[in-house]
């Protein structure tokens, strides 16, 4: 399997090679040159563990690295989950399941990929005797899930940039009271839009790059889309079997790589109806699918703040795929979108996404129905995936992170403060933090000094 640039002027890679590199140089994103169809597989994955059904999905796309080392790899990513199931889906009402995305080592989604992508990077710094300096930016889960999947690993340093005061405090703790001396939070002024605008330059920096041997953790890395589509695959696959082809997936969606993942499994045979993108207040992309108007506006701080963005980076994988695989015109659309922050589709296509959107002033009382109705408590971004449910036919709600992470909302919202023994122990930990300025210059001088 070989993986091309959404913009084409990047040549082909293999898998290995892509996720080292994240970023495409002519700053696309890389894809799967071909998607493989899993239709002919489907009834052979029924009942297999989680670790396994992995296993057998990345074969097709990590060609490179051979079976009898991906498989423990694969094995090794899902051994610090609380749940046996990984992922479990839980049946709140006939028609109604919720996909548990939040029992890994920091409590949300992104685990289920970076588990898996540190494992990638403690291969590479093996097999090509190289140390790799890790670098991303985080509106909240990423940054903690990514450190706890490279944290103490020999040969990598870690850099992570947030959003000062935008973030959770415990999501906050979660990066910054690790006591791990490869680890670096950096709180910068401005939103999260502003420090990823900031890890692309950097990204962009040919001979900075390659000098300290950047790898990227954010969902721009081709790893973290192909390991979330497997959640899809093991959730599908347990639905009932009549509702596999009519479920609707809700998905609580800021920068667009969950549910992409979902939307690409279905492009590689696995019959799932749709997808509903589900936003908070910062809703360019459900305005997106409403309007088919793409118009970034200013970031909105919520109560729901992984959420909080209004430059969704896999928006370009979508684009690239639904336009025929046209990079010519993928790279002419994101350059306007860069220059002008607007861009009017003409007959956009939505395929079969809908979208919802949902504010501040709605969630806690969506918390509240919920636990009413089902005895079940919410993040306040699952909670934006529980507006507009059409109970008359099947949904499968993603829930992206434990309630225990959002605690005054959740006690605001239902009288219940919910805590986590792993949250509970970070409150009595320094915090190690390093603010700086939201400027490619000051950043690379940090890692400069910084790195391995």
């Amino acid at each position: 399997m070989r993986y091309v640039s959404t913009r084409g002027g990047t040549p082909s890679l293999g898998f290995s090679d892509a996720v080292a590199a994240g970023l495409a140089p002519d700053g696309g994103l890389f894809v799967p040159e071909e998607l493989p169809n899993f239709s002919g597989e489907l009834a052979g994955f029924v009942g297999l563990p989680y670790a396994e059904l992995c296993f057998r999905f990345l074969r097709r796309f990590a060609t490179d690295i051979p079976e009898e080392e991906l498989r423990p790899l694969v094995a090794r990513s899902y051994t610090r989950f609380d749940s046996a199931d990984v992922a479990p889906l839980v049946e709140l009402a006939p028609n109604l399941h919720v996909l548990e995305l939040f029992h890994g080592p920091t409590l949300a989604f992104k685990d289920i990929a970076l588990q898996l992508l540190g494992n990638l990077y403690a291969r590479q710094c093996s097999t090509r005797g190289e140390a790799i300096n890790a670098l991303g930016a985080t509106s909240g889960d990423t940054g903690a899930a990514a450190i706890h999947g490279l944290m103490g690993r020999p040969g990598v340093a870690i850099f992570i940039l947030y959003p000062d005061g935008r973030i959770s405090p415990l999501q906050e703790r979660q990066m910054a009271c690790t006591g791990a001396s490869n680890v670096h939070a950096l709180a910068i002024d401005g939103s999260f839009d502003r420090a990823q605008a900031v890890l692309k330059e950097i990204f962009a920096d040919g001979a900075f790059r390659a000098r300290h041997r950047l790898a990227a953790v954010n969902s721009i890395n081709i790893a973290r889309i192909l390991a979330q589509s497997v959640y899809y695959l093991y959730a599908w696959l347990r639905l009932p079997g009549k509702q596999q082809e009519t479920a609707e997936f809700v998905v609580p969606t800021g920068n667009f790589g969950n549910v992409l993942s979902g939307w690409m499994l279905q492009k590689m045979g696995v019959p799932i109806r749709g997808f509903r993108v589900a936003t908070n207040q910062n809703d360019i992309l459900h305005r997106l699918f409403t309007t088919g108007e793409y118009r970034v506006g200013d970031v909105k701080p919520s109560l729901a703040p992984s959420m909080d963005i209004q430059v969704a980076s896999n928006f370009e994988r979508f684009l690239y795929y639904s336009s025929g695989r046209d990079a010519e015109q993928v790279k002419s659309t994101m350059g306007e979108i860069k220059a002008s922050g607007v861009y009017r589709f003409q007959n956009f296509n939505r395929d079969t996404f809908t979208s919802s959107r949902c504010t501040d002033a709605e969630i806690p009382g969506i918390i509240r129905r919920v636990h009413e109705a089902y005895g079940y408590v919410v993040d306040p971004h699952t909670a934006c995936a529980f507006q507009e449910l059409d109970s008359s036919r099947p949904s499968v709600v993603l829930a992206t992170a434990n309630p225990a992470k959002f605690p005054e909302t959740i006690r605001a919202a239902i009288g219940i403060e919910p805590r986590h023994p792993s949250l509970e122990a970070l409150k009595t930990l320094p915090v190690v933090r390093y603010k700086i300025v939201a400027d490619a210059g000051a950043i690379r001088g940090f890692i400069e000094a910084r790195a391995v």
